[in-house]
């Protein structure tokens, strides 16, 4: 008979979850919303199951219902869009609407915003086009709306704000504007490794963002690469980054964890919406998806995360409970 017996702690439901090793809680989900104009508005995303693209007078309801939820990222969508993305920094553009009004409902819930030009530029790209014959996208015309999207969400009176574009010095850009502006208390959570992913398509539809032409892989990271990635995390730090993202999250475990391993800083990792799309349309049942749901977003965090921005986050609430 074997002396060690590495059963024992399995053997029971009650001990495999005293002795796990990885938990997750409430305080690690972050809870993504699409914000539109108009009111009693609740629009199915069709490619995102039980995802809606949500008017403020709802997304207050729902917030209030999902009461477990301590923090959020807002993404708006706005009524018209231009070639400039002049609506992603209007004192009451959509974004700074919801953040007003949830401040008015819950002091204590903690807002990020995710700031760039996507949802807002008719072009669907990140930032400013250049005028020449071949595209491109400006890099340091870029950085100056995207401090001026900060700015207007941190007036509003968000906690965070997110940089989505991957411009080069968005994450100094941004800090030096904020500081100036005596907003020194609002953080930074920085898209510091955002590939050039296949699985935003979705997310795309939901925001309406997808690019009229060419594609994003100037600017976001390619998949092949991994020692870019450490380089681009190292950059938003010694910019004044407070929290770095990966994203996608279940194709990039490997990125998270050689993270976690060389930098002392809060990590958050985005599930994003065609991992969401691809288990809600192969999942058979609802516990086979509350399964899968829970496995995934362990190995995420097993990984070394330490938020994670998810569609079921009030699905798993409930689960957690």
């Amino acid at each position: 008979m074997p002396a060690v017996r590495l059963r024992r702690l399995r053997e029971k439901r009650a001990i495999r979850d005293w002795v796990s090793e990885t938990q997750l809680n409430p305080k690690s989900i972050i809870l993504p919303y699409f914000v539109v104009e108009g009111k009693k508005i609740k629009e199915p995303i069709e490619s995102m199951p039980c995802v809606y693209r949500l008017s403020i007078d709802n997304l207050l309801k729902d917030i209030t219902e999902a009461v477990e939820i301590q923090a959020i990222l807002l993404f708006g969508i706005p009524m018209h869009k231009d070639s400039l993305g002049f609506g992603a920094y209007k004192k009451n553009g959509i974004v700074q609407k919801a953040i007003r009004a949830i401040r008015k409902q819950r002091k204590d819930l903690i807002v990020i915003t995710d700031v760039c030009l996507c949802g807002y530029a008719s072009h669907g790209h990140c930032g400013i086009i250049k005028k020449r014959p071949e595209f491109a996208v400006d890099n340091d015309k870029t950085l100056e709306v995207l401090a001026k999207i900060a700015l207007s969400h941190a007036e509003a009176g968000a906690d965070f704000v997110a940089p989505s574009a991957m411009m080069d010095g968005q994450v100094r850009a941004i800090r030096e504007v904020l500081d100036k502006k005596d907003f020194e208390e609002v953080g930074i959570m920085g898209y510091s490794a955002k590939y050039a992913s296949n699985f935003y398509g979705p997310f795309r539809d939901a925001l309406h963002s997808a690019p009229q032409f060419g594609d994003r892989k100037s600017y976001q990271m390619d998949y092949r690469n991994s020692d870019k990635a450490l380089r681009e995390i190292k950059q938003d730090i010694e910019e004044g980054v407070d929290i770095v993202m990966v994203k996608p999250a279940l194709g990039y475990l490997d990125i998270i964890y050689r993270i976690k391993q060389k930098f002392n800083i809060p990590i958050a990792a985005y599930n994003v919406s065609g991992e969401y799309s691809m288990v809600k349309k192969y999942a058979q049942s609802r516990e086979i998806e509350k399964d899968m749901v829970l496995e995934i977003l362990t190995g995420i965090k097993r990984a070394g995360a330490d938020f994670i921005i998810t569609y079921w986050a009030k699905d798993l609430m409930k689960w957690l409970k």
